[in-house]
């Protein structure tokens, strides 16, 4: 197939009533825009994508992560609206079609229907009990006859219910003889794309009206829209999850970045929380824990754990309240109450609770490297930058501020004092 795509993105979003162009607000920690350009993307290597608010903030986050997907600043100031968008564009193949940046439910299955229609003009419809806010669709002998933006639709117009998904699928050569024919005169002074419907029936065409899915298909313009798009893409993500193998104690009360891999046999907990491009290999998250772009293999976190981002854990028992910064463990024991930070800990080494890697002086954080079988005593602070060697002990209560040799026992207390009958002569009654 001979396909073009182009994503009509330059629109303001001031429903969304934020700062964040509306396309970068995330759904499953990726941009919804990135949802969108995925799925065009198993269908064309030909991408457009029309900026216009924020042209250079949205521009960075697609280059970022995209290599080949062009980009194309629309005119606001002179050619408003959709039809706008595609005014100046050339396309590389016979068929263009034309997505919304704010659909991000969308599939390439889907797409891959429109795509294959035959007819010159293939649109999506909707059907719906409450058309409030859409363009009718006025479809006769089964073929649409017109599209009407509601704010041009008469009160007799208004009562249709088929209304226009804003999805296409069109023959590039009529792009390229209608677009420099929209003009602007409607209520709105816009260039609305759907005005080469009727130019194509006016010339004889056949436009093909493709139901779809209102799941599928709609549009993210608000806040609520953006929570109510997560829900559904949570459970695409979680379903596909469990059908691969995961297993999952409450799905519901889960959350998985749309980046997250899983591999073998995984087991994620009630309220457990997976932030970005984290990996998993026969690994059990425990109830309430947060785990941000790590890689956690042959071990089990928490409950109650925080994984934070650049950590790779091997072979290791994390329990409950530990936290783990840009750390590597591999085959280690820390079973409760103890932040590592910035650490690479060898196997055999057991972390008693309370522990604490102090690796920011105010200024500039450092490293603590421990070595193979080493015993760190409950309430340590490990004082960094440090290297604990093989085979060492930290006694409990310790603060190490030097590096610990191979066969050592590092120890730093306060000598204890006893003071007899203090208790009875403190509470002496007078």
């Amino acid at each position: 197939m001979s396909l073009s795509i182009v994503v009509l993105a330059a629109g303001k979003g001031t429903r969304m009533k934020s700062n964040t162009p509306k396309v970068l607000h995330k759904i499953s920690g990726k941009p919804m825009l990135f949802h969108i350009l995925d799925q065009a993307g198993r269908l064309s290597s030909d991408i457009t994508v029309i900026l216009s608010h924020k042209f250079d903030m949205v521009k960075e986050a697609i280059e970022s992560r995209y290599q080949n997907i062009k980009i194309h600043k629309q005119d606001i100031a002179n050619f408003p609206g959709t039809g706008g968008a595609l005014k100046g564009l050339e396309f590389n193949s016979s068929r263009v079609l034309i997505l919304n940046g704010d659909m991000p439910l969308i599939t390439a299955q889907s797409l891959e229907k429109l795509a294959n229609s035959t007819a010159p003009i293939a649109m999506t419809i909707l059907k719906l009990a409450n058309p409030s806010g859409y363009g009718r669709v006025v479809i006769e002998n089964g073929f649409a006859k017109e599209i009407v933006e509601e704010k041009d639709c008469t009160q007799e117009q208004k009562k249709i219910n088929t209304v226009n998904a804003g999805v296409y699928c069109v023959d590039a050569a009529l792009l390229n003889e209608f677009i420099p024919k929209i003009d602007n005169n409607n209520a709105q002074e816009e260039y609305y794309l759907t005005d080469i419907i009727k130019m194509a029936v006016d010339k004889g065409l056949n436009i093909e009206p493709i139901e779809v899915s209102e799941e599928e298909f709609m549009g993210v313009n608000s806040k609520l829209d953006l929570a109510n798009a997560e829900e559904i893409m949570q459970k695409r993500i979680k379903e596909q999850l469990m059908l691969d193998g995961v297993i999952m104690r409450a799905p519901h009360t889960i959350y998985i970045d749309s980046e997250a891999v899983f591999k073998g046999e995984c087991i994620l907990e009630n309220g457990v929380t997976i932030e970005g491009a984290c990996r998993f290999e026969n690994a059990h998250i425990k109830a309430h824990s947060v785990v941000e772009d790590s890689t956690v293999i042959n071990s089990d976190i928490g409950p109650l754990a925080h994984i934070r981002p650049k950590s790779h854990i091997e072979d290791t028992h994390i329990g409950n309240f530990v936290e783990v910064k840009k750390s590597i463990l591999k085959g280690v024991k820390a079973g409760h109450l103890s932040y590592l930070g910035d650490s690479e800990i060898d196997e055999g080494t057991n972390i008693g609770a309370g522990v604490i890697t102090c690796n920011y002086d105010g200024k500039a954080k450092y490293q603590t490297k421990i070595g193979k079988n080493v015993f760190i005593g409950s309430d340590s602070q490990l004082v960094a930058p440090v290297t604990l060697e093989d085979n060492t002990m930290v006694a409990a209560g310790t603060t190490v501020t030097d590096d610990v040799p191979s066969d050592a026992l590092a120890i730093s207390r306060v000598k204890q004092k006893i003071v007899r009958s203090f208790f009875s002569k403190f509470f002496k009654k007078s």
